[in-house]
């Protein structure tokens, strides 16, 4: 079984609000459905959550009417991205399935309390291919919290041991530092936890509510200690997904567990 995080940065224009790359989404999607195993796929929210959860703060969860509108609001928006890439999975070939992350997962303080993998086993046991993406979900001290793909990416590793996870970003790989505020940036071929101070790390855009770059890479850490291959590779560059997931030799950064 392969497993793949196609991120919101692929599948949106991440600054213009609700604008999905149909292009993107449409190739992609025939891309997978040429790797012919069984996948799990997560998808990121990109300009369908990230905007609006940024400017409501609801990855603090709260109280009052007006967080609760906008959580809603972003659950409902956040949906119609996961319409947008499942559709276009069945159109490839799939037969598609989207588990909503606030059906089955609940967090505590930002982490996992629970998450039901039923649906997703059981699902795929039937030939199915689950599609899950960051969500607004439950939080049991903050009334409600986001719940980023890479936590989900880390759960279903844990849960499916999976051949490879690759994750579909909008840069080549793991750089030195920012190759977009730093054209001269050196790619990063393989990356471990020891090479963490060679990396200067940028903060995190207001937009992303899941965390910084830094906080994202220790998480693909943790993937890479429940997978044979954990890889980051350019989404936007044709058919680099399809090879990572078949294996091949590509351009982007290997996640290693640390010693």
């Amino acid at each position: 079984m392969l497993l793949v995080k196609l991120g919101g940065s692929v599948l949106t224009e991440k600054a213009r609000l609700r604008t999905p790359r149909r292009a993107a989404i449409r190739r992609l999607a025939a891309e997978l459905a040429s790797v012919r195993q069984p996948l799990v796929i997560v998808h990121g929210a990109g300009s369908y959550g990230h905007i609006l959860a940024s400017r409501h703060r609801l990855k603090d969860g709260g109280s009052t009417s007006a967080k609760r509108a906008a959580a809603a609001r972003v659950q409902a928006d956040v949906r119609e991205l996961d319409r947008l890439v499942v559709d276009a999975l069945n159109r490839a070939g799939f037969a598609a399935v989207p588990i909503a992350p606030s059906v089955v997962l609940t967090l505590d303080d930002g982490g996992v309390s629970t998450m039901d993998l039923t649906p997703f086993l059981e699902f795929s046991s039937l030939g199915f291919t689950p599609v899950t993406f960051g969500d607004v979900v439950r939080d049991l001290r903050r009334g409600f919290s986001v719940c980023s793909g890479d936590l989900l990416m880390l759960e279903l590793a844990r849960a499916f041991r999976p051949d490879r996870a690759v994750f579909a970003a909008d840069v080549d790989g793991l750089f030195t530092a920012d190759p977009k505020r730093r054209p001269k940036a050196d790619l990063l071929e393989t990356v471990s936890p020891n090479d963490l101070a060679k990396i200067e790390f940028s903060s995190p855009r207001r937009t992303d509510v899941t965390g910084s770059i830094e906080g994202k890479v220790r998480r693909m850490f943790e993937i890479a200690e429940h997978v044979d291959a954990c890889m980051i590779v350019n989404g936007n560059v044709k058919n680099r997904v399809r090879d990572a997931l078949r294996g091949k030799r590509v351009v982007g950064t290997r996640i290693v567990r640390g010693p």
